[in-house]
């Protein structure tokens, strides 16, 4: 392998370890504690508020440890993407499964994405703040104890009563046919003799383990997530909560909150132009918490209030995010190169529309990105090619100068200046390329369009490794090609280091996901095809280059 092209790969992965690594130092460690369901008493918070005022609401937010428990009383909710229970303790989601997305680690297994189950806990709840008022600990009534969206019908909705000397409380689930969102609507009947202005609240609690299918080769964020006009985008990571040192929009008008996973996001997504207060804390026992509470308007006598506010649970599809709520498609995080990595999205979702195929996009799109880059790449195998003439030459003058590396190096660069060669030529046209391909990385990863996409024959998954480590092989087979088309240095240990490199950088590839090993190998094959040709006309030089 040339020395551009280890300089170049190096880098690659070098800053693939290195983002790998700062992903690492943000994420909580994968702790699951075994816990029992008798043991899970209590589990989540009740947000304790002091000031109703909706509109001038100052106070800090501070949960308690008032923990709901898994009762197996459950209101069973089917949808065409969900398979939902609803806990009647406290009418809060406690299972929540995607049918639509397998499990990593079985594809005959949909996805569970909220859970309580041994050391796992995800959990979606609301409740009301005042006396008389029903929280995630208090029971709820139904109808019936199981809904089904049915052929024809476009939403389900599924009322929950709670009744007492204070209030009568309807909370209404609203499901729709093929989306993820879900509406959660209260409506409050002041049943006193004085008006009433309770408050609100909407939270998500979780355990602080890492999302399933992650690996410490390919680490990817699982924490929370926060984001308002005012402060954009902010990560609060579990490390974070747990040192109580987040810093994050508290009373704000706009915006949403959640947990993000690799390929997935939960979100309470509230009522725009409404103020509230958010929070997230660490309860102990890996267990976290956050969500958001807000003030009802005020209620009188025998009359009623309504509020509500949207959960998000499912795929991070950004396309279906912007359209939900401003700044939630930012959950695909790809990081300090999303100016780069947007626009390559965008484009490799509009080549999919064209051709319907996720795995050829990328073969386009790889096409194009190396005709934009073309006259570098151009350069810089010119570059490469005029070097590897010269490595007769450059032997020459090694065997003439011996050990003396001083005289050496000397001669050598005399020799580049006359023949106007530029040793880094080869290089610096690749090194500009370098973000590119990272941010391309980090699209093939963070998409989860790609999750379960098929390419031809044995692909089945482009964000899964080769099953069969066909496209690892074939590039590493297109690695070795191209170190033959390399310049030789005339230092034997350099030139053994750059025969046994392809091995050692293909053998990441094995793996990689399938998308990004594929585009590699289409990137290497365009290469060695302009660097072959490339090679092939100034080598027709030689002779006249040998009179010199």
């Amino acid at each position: 392998m040339d020395s551009a092209r280890i300089i170049a790969t190096v880098i690659f992965v070098g800053s693939i370890i290195l983002l790998g690594d700062a992903w690492l130092k943000k994420d909580q460690q994968l702790v699951n504690e075994s816990l029992s369901t008798e043991s899970q008493e209590g589990i989540a918070t009740i947000p304790k508020a002091t000031i109703n005022d909706a509109a001038n609401r100052k106070d800090v937010v501070e949960p308690i440890n008032n923990l709901a428990r898994a009762t197996g009383d459950y209101i069973q909710v089917t949808t065409d993407v969900f398979s939902a229970k609803i806990d009647r303790l406290g009418g809060g989601i406690k299972e929540l499964i995607l049918t639509q997305h397998h499990s990593k680690d079985s594809k005959t297994e949909a996805l569970r994405l909220l859970e309580i189950k041994g050391g796992r806990t995800y959990v979606a709840e609301s409740g009301l703040i005042g006396e008389g008022l029903p929280n995630h600990n208090s029971i709820f009534n139904t109808d019936d104890s199981e809904y089904s969206l049915l052929s024809g019908e476009e939403s389900l909705n599924i009322t929950l009563f709670s009744d007492s000397e204070s209030a009568f409380v309807e909370k209404t689930y609203t499901f729709y046919r093929g989306s993820y969102a879900i509406d959660v609507d209260y409506k409050i009947t002041n049943k006193t003799s004085a008006p009433i202005s309770p408050n609100a609240y909407f939270q998500l609690l979780r355990d602080g383990g890492g999302a399933e299918g992650d690996t410490k080769l390919q680490p990817t964020y699982t924490g929370g997530a926060v984001y308002s006009e005012e402060a954009k985008f902010n990560k609060v990571d579990f490390k974070d909560m747990d040192r109580a040192k987040s810093n994050y929009p508290k009373v704000v008008s706009d915006g949403w909150v959640g947990f993000v996973q690799h390929y997935f996001v939960a979100a309470w997504l509230p009522e725009e132009g409404k103020s509230r207060e958010n929070f997230m804390k660490s309860l102990g026992n890996n267990l976290y918490a956050m969500g958001f509470v807000e003030g009802v308007t005020e209620i009188s006598e025998n009359s009623q209030g309504t509020l509500g506010a949207r959960l998000y649970a499912g795929p991070q599809e950004q396309n279906v995010l912007k359209k939900l709520a401003p700044g939630l498609d930012l959950v695909v995080d790809y990081g300090w190169l999303t100016i780069i990595a947007s626009p390559l999205f965008w484009l490799l979702s509009a080549l999919q529309g064209l051709v319907g195929n996720w795995g050829w996009a990328i073969v386009f799109l790889t096409v194009i990105i190396k005709l934009v880059f073309f006259p570098l790449s151009a350069a810089g195998y010119k570059s490469m090619a005029k070097m590897r003439v010269m490595a007769p030459r450059l032997k020459t003058l090694k065997e003439t100068y011996g050990d003396d590396k001083q005289k050496f190096q000397q001669a050598m660069m005399d020799l580049y200046k006359k023949e106007k060669i530029n040793p880094l030529g080869g290089c610096l046209p690749i090194l500009i390329q370098i973000p590119f391909f990272i941010a391309l990385y980090w699209v093939l990863l963070a998409s989860v369009e790609l999750r379960d996409a098929p390419f031809i024959f044995w692909i089945t998954d482009l964000s899964a490794k080769d099953p069969f480590y066909v496209l690892p092989i074939l590039m590493a087979l297109s690695m070795v090609a191209q170190s033959w088309l390399s310049p030789t240095p005339p230092d034997p240990i350099q030139a053994k280091v750059m025969k046994i490199m392809p091995v050692v950088f293909s053998v990441f590839f094995f793996f990689f996901a399938s998308g990004l090993v594929l585009y590699w190998l289409v990137n290497n094959v365009l290469s060695i095809a302009q660097q072959w040709t490339i090679t092939r006309a100034i080598e027709g030089k030689k002779p006249n280059n040998a009179k010199q």
